[in-house]
């Protein structure tokens, strides 16, 4: 059976369930055949292959430190004879890489009535419906809670046509954009579906499989950087909605949540702890409920001043400033991949650069676009914000990355707590002033910029970035010291990537909106440290940082609300 068979079989088995074993890090040339893997599978359990029953991928990635020769990283899960498994696991290493497969499935931990909401119960809120929300409100319709889920924006479809409005017409909806309505900023994203975060109970793989059933390619189950691309997340998103709506859920458009409505105790050692009681929208009505998913993103900043008036715990964050930076993705495969550039299972290379700089500064790239686009991604008339896409095919002539500087409170913006978002939008007016006033972006060639050199005309990368772009120079585009440390960081990369600092590579400006810069703390009950019943998830409230991150914190945080509602005591 080929390879990509066994990744998704389903084995069938009449009598007693068989062993499934685990491997991990089998290790074999990226070209291997079909029956190179069911050699190294037999041999590392030291088993006949006959006593081999089946297998499937779990996960699968590569080392290209030696960019001519590449290895497959494989994890899989293996089938064997019941009888077999104590005596393979015994010729294991007692810390080897062969053992029990884990348990990766989902399991509720709640369950409401069927007649929910009773006479003394309310049906939760979820405002956003982005990745965090989607998923937050997707498991407490699964748990029969049946959601209210409110957003500002449009559904995905006119959001698409709203956010082509901007870059082909430079008309933007300022309710309707990349940043606001159905699927979030994600949608029209790269779509990478990875992060860094801890994932004990395989919640990333509930995310996945929740991806997979709405219409996702099966493969991001087990590839070890899997993404989706735009066109692939509309479709996703829309099932993931009916599916929601399906189960009791109720999806609102066009739903802008003016006030949270927050009560406090008249007790004088209640220190200012609060309980919400609903919400108000932009029409007027007024929604009652206890227990609200706040999924809003990180680009909600009128939302954000709204729960600091109401008294909401708030503290601001770091995130980072830079700009976005194109190659011809030819470069960046040869760089990476060397004689393998072009391989199927490869695709389109990416790279993760970090740069500690002599001004104290740290640079990186992020949200690196493989044979991607960068496209304007601002939510406010007579800004200028940049951000990377790809669709899921990632053949564009460019390869895209943000190249941004870290930047922190104390030390950048100590003004109050809202201050990141002044220094946000006073570069991306800047950047709008810089480009001439009509969406268009300031933009420079990688070459100039090193030298302080206005750019007057392009080479041969032609850049992406749509309404379009203005050549110039971009030292005024960001702080002195962030434009130090970039100048700085560009030929240090190229010792890393090789063509990273070619003349003819483009810098577009700006790009602001890395993460949220403030955080809505919570507790171990994912509730406000001072307002019992608000859930802050996700981007927005500083707890996530990508789509994969996001969702998996949507669950976590409709969990934790689905016990409160419940009055069930967690395990």
């Amino acid at each position: 059976m080929p390879i990509h068979a066994k990744i998704s079989s389903i084995f069938i088995y009449l009598q007693a369930p068989p062993a499934m074993l685990r491997i991990n890090e089998l290790k074999l040339p990226l070209n291997h055949t079909d029956e190179d893997l069911t050699a190294a599978i037999v041999e590392k359990l030291a088993i006949e292959a006959e006593q081999l029953v089946s297998f499937s991928v779990f996960k699968r990635s590569y080392d290209a430190r030696q960019k001519n020769s590449i290895l497959l990283i494989y994890q899989l899960d293996v089938v064997v004879d019941a009888a077999l498994e104590a005596s393979v696991l015994a010729k294991q290493p007692k810390q080897g890489l062969v053992r029990i497969s884990p348990d990766t499935a989902y399991y509720p931990v709640a369950k409401a009535a069927t007649d929910f909401p009773s006479a003394d119960q309310q049906r939760p809120i979820v405002i956003g419906f982005g990745p965090c929300g989607i998923l937050a409100a997707l498991l407490l319709a699964q748990m029969g809670l049946k959601p209210i889920v409110l957003e500002r924006g449009q559904d995905v479809r006119q959001r698409t046509k709203d956010t082509w409005g901007l870059w082909r017409n430079g008309k933007l909806n300022t309710e309707s954009n990349v940043q606001y309505g159905e699927g979030g900023a994600g949608t029209f994203s790269d779509g990478k579906l990875y992060s860094q975060v801890k994932d004990k109970r395989h919640l990333g793989r509930k995310v996945l499989s929740e991806f997979v059933i709405a219409g996702a390619p099966e493969e991001i189950m087990y590839v070890s950087k899997p993404h989706i691309g735009t066109f692939k997340l509309v479709t996703m998103v829309e099932n993931m909605r009916a599916e929601i709506t399906r189960l009791g859920g109720e999806i609102r458009f066009d739903q802008k949540v003016e006030t949270i409505h927050r009560e406090t105790s008249e007790d004088a050692n209640n220190n200012g702890q609060g309980q919400v009681t609903g919400v108000t929208l932009k029409n007027g009505e007024t929604l009652h409920s206890r227990h609200i998913v706040l999924a809003i993103g990180h680009s909600a900043r009128d939302t954000f001043q709204m729960l600091l008036d109401q008294g909401v715990y708030i503290e601001p964050k770091p995130f980072s400033i830079g700009f976005r930076i194109e190659h011809p993705q030819s470069v960046i495969d040869q760089a990476r991949f060397g004689i393998n550039a072009g391989n199927e299972i490869l695709g389109a290379a990416d790279y993760k650069l970090v740069h500690h700089c002599k001004n104290d500064r740290s640079v990186y790239s992020f949200c690196m676009c493989p044979g991607g686009t960068v496209v304007a991604a601002t939510s406010e008339e007579g800004c200028v914000v940049t951000n990377g896409m790809s669709q899921y095919s990632r053949n564009e002539r460019n390869a895209n990355a943000a190249i941004v500087v870290g930047i922190e409170p104390e030390r950048d913006y100590p003004q109050h707590i809202l201050a990141g978002i002044d220094l946000q939008r006073a570069l991306e007016k800047k950047a709008y002033e810089l480009g001439g006033k009509d969406y268009s972006a300031p933009a420079q060639l990688v070459g100039d910029f090193l030298k302080d050199t206005a750019s007057t005309e392009l080479a041969s990368v032609e850049p992406s970035y749509k309404p379009g772009i203005s050549l110039g120079n971009l030292s005024d585009a960001l702080p002195d010291f962030a434009i130090e440390a970039i100048r700085e960081a560009i030929p240090a990369f190229n010792k890393k990537i090789k063509g990273f600092a070619m003349d003819d590579a483009i810098l577009t400006g700006v790009e602001t909106r890395t993460s949220s810069p403030i955080c809505i703390k919570r507790d171990k009950d994912f509730q406000n440290l001072n307002t019992r019943g608000l859930y802050p998830a996700g981007e927005g409230a500083g707890y996530a940082g990508g789509i994969l991150s996001a969702g998996i914190d949507g669950i976590k945080v409709a969990e934790a609300l689905a016990l409160d509602l419940l009055n069930i005591k967690a395990d």
